[in-house]
């Protein structure tokens, strides 16, 4: 029972993670002023990378892989996944691999669907889902705004020209792309003092972009810290320790214009898990 609640957990952390990505690469700002009227090496590539969410969305669809790699006192585990994306509307079909056990995942209008592996799921049926519209209106309008693609042009008031640097060329499943390290300035987005203080003051995140400056691979890299208040954390280090997660979220783009057929199963195949996981996030947060 442990076991799948483990599993349970680490898809979470890979859906937040794939959510999250698609949207924090969404820093448009194609109104055509600012870095790209300035000229320089640096102003190129801060504009490079705010306009790659808006020349990446322009292509509708593409075929995406993923692997989150989480880390907790001491332990690891990797989650694998690949499937399709609405890179528009954020709707997805993946299959996930977690110790080695497969899930098939959809995301449709902000709703998660997972088909857990057999005996897995709660309720006697195949599915579960999750309501990441009202887990994200609790939990606050930065949280929101992460998963919200409409919302996304925030993160391009949060980057500014000293936040981007060209790290070089690197091939990606045959196509020439360019690396550019970022760091968003997690104070100027929306909630910011709430993320702050869970994330911290800036968010690393590692793009890599083809010569149309679409996106092929995105990195982040994130530790997210206990609440205060937290039963795992006391007033050692060490034990503060433990109360942090590290999550590494890996994203590959290929194949843009690709079908994607996103349909939520029968009702009756489905529980719903949206209260469980607002109260897991309410513990999470201190809150009861």
């Amino acid at each position: 029972m442990n076991r799948a609640g483990n599993g349970r957990k680490v898809c979470a952390l890979g859906v937040a993670g794939m959510l999250a990505g698609t949207v924090l690469a969404g820093c448009g700002d194609d109104d055509g002023s600012g870095a790209s009227q300035r000229g320089g090496t640096q102003e190129q590539g801060t504009h490079a990378v705010r306009s790659a969410y808006d020349r990446t969305a322009e292509e509708d669809t593409a075929k995406v892989k993923l692997r989150v790699q989480t880390s907790a006192q001491g332990r690891s585990e990797t989650a694998n996944g690949q499937g399709a994306v609405d890179l528009e509307d954020g709707d997805s079909v993946l299959t996930l691999a977690v110790r080695g056990q497969r899930i098939e995942q959809r995301v449709i209008d902000q709703v998660l669907y997972q088909k857990m592996p057999k005996g897995q799921a709660p309720g006697g049926k195949p599915w579960i889902k999750i309501d990441l519209g009202k887990v994200a209106a609790e939990r606050g309008a930065g949280d929101q705004s992460l998963g919200d693609p409409a919302r996304s042009a925030a993160y391009a008031k949060a980057i500014t020209d000293k936040d981007v640097a060209k790290k070089g060329t690197a091939t990606i499943d045959g196509v020439r792309t360019t690396h550019y390290r970022v760091f968003v300035d997690v104070a100027e987005l929306p909630d910011g003092d709430t993320l702050r203080k869970q994330v911290g003051p800036a968010l690393p995140m590692d793009v890599w972009l083809d010569d149309e400056g679409r996106m092929r691979r995105q990195q982040i890299d994130m530790t997210v810290k206990a609440a205060p208040g937290s039963t795992e954390r006391s007033s050692t280090d060490a034990s503060s320790s433990r109360g942090k997660v590290t999550v590494r979220t890996v994203m590959d783009f290929a194949d843009f214009g690709t079908e994607v057929e996103a349909d939520a199963p029968p009702a009756g195949q489905v529980t719903d898990m949206t209260a469980q996981a607002l109260e897991q996030g309410r513990k999470g947060d201190g809150r009861s």
